[in-house]
């Protein structure tokens, strides 16, 4: 793959859509969302928009497309890889498989020697009260697929509460994961190309509250070049054994023995939103760089401090919309 690479699909229309074809214009690419609205925020673009409504829309997306990419791991694995067959789509569908299951990713880590919490897969009550036990609590109880912002999650502080928790996001398979005693939350993202070039942002510290990302401080304050060059080592086990082109995130906990892995994420992300202000090149353009093969850009800090404030809405009626 060179840099003749010109017109990108992207699989969702939403803000990270947006902020994609943002950086990617001034590449000389251009770009075709694919979604279901044209009300969505990269729609009011001006660029194609193909509805996933519209029987024909996939077909169109992937005629203009020379390389395909998404914004959201809760993709479909079967989708990507049907277009995969004529279309690169990057990353590709083991990144996007791994991420979608907290059990696989978890295992993926295991695999790759990355510390995470214990853990444990749990399908039912009795199973449920099994894990409490190994794992230990407290632990934080999980939907396996989907679930974001803190959505399809339990606290679990003590056995009184196991039936509670298996009421209230039970009857599926569950994870339960112990908790973790960190000084502070961070994440990190890197970026590869299919030449297995590797470059990597600085550690940022990320403030969450109910869930939620609220803000990210970057660079975070603090940090040693033993403890970002663990993490880059982590990231760089995932990538290689991913084989894994575009962005890549991975969020972490600081501990007083060094980083535990939390989660990943095949995308850009909101917690490198700094990048777009703060850095030479952001997580959006390079990512633009990875899947069109071309050279990466430099991922240094432009200014000696960034920050990014997560700004939640909500949306109201259409109709009282002026």
């Amino acid at each position: 793959m060179t840099d003749v690479v010109k017109k990108i699909g992207v699989l969702g229309a939403g803000q990270l859509g947006r902020m994609l074809a943002l950086s990617g214009v001034p590449l000389d690419k251009s770009f075709a969302f694919y979604g279901q609205s044209d009300k969505e925020p990269a729609a009011q673009l001006g660029h194609p928009f193909f509805s996933s409504q519209e029987a024909n829309g996939l077909a169109e997306l992937v005629a203009f497309s020379d390389v395909i990419t998404y914004e959201s791991e809760n993709t479909d694995v079967a989708l990507v890889q049907k277009i995969a067959q004529t279309t690169p789509v990057y990353p590709g569908e083991k990144s996007l498989y791994m991420s979608q299951h907290r059990g696989r990713e978890k295992g993926l880590f295991d695999q790759l020697e990355i510390p995470c919490a214990p853990y444990q897969i749990v399908d039912s009550l009795e199973s449920l009260k099994i894990a409490a036990e190994e794992v230990g609590l407290p632990a934080v109880l999980k939907t396996t697929t989907e679930g974001y912002d803190g959505k399809g999650q339990f606290v679990l502080k003590e056995t009184s509460q196991i039936e509670q928790a298996w009421s209230e996001v039970g009857g599926r398979e569950l994870i339960l994961e112990g908790f973790i005693d960190f000084q502070r939350e961070l994440s990190i993202i890197a970026v590869r190309n299919a030449n297995n070039e590797h470059v990597y942002y600085p550690l940022v510290q990320n403030v969450h509250h109910d869930g939620i990302l609220r803000y990210t401080i970057a660079p975070a304050r603090q940090i040693s070049d033993v403890l970002q060059k663990e993490a880059e080592s982590y990231m760089q086990r995932l990538l290689d054994e991913l084989d894994h082109v575009g962005v890549l995130t991975l969020e972490l906990f600081e501990t007083l023995d060094g980083l535990i892995v939390n989660e990943m994420a095949p995308r850009v992300h909101n917690s490198g939103h700094w990048t777009q202000d703060g850095a030479v090149t952001d997580q959006f353009e390079n990512h633009i760089r990875a899947i069109t093969g071309m050279p990466l850009g430099d991922t240094s800090p432009c200014q000696p401090i960034a920050a990014m404030i997560n700004i939640i809405g909500e949306t109201g009626p259409v109709e009282k919309i002026d």
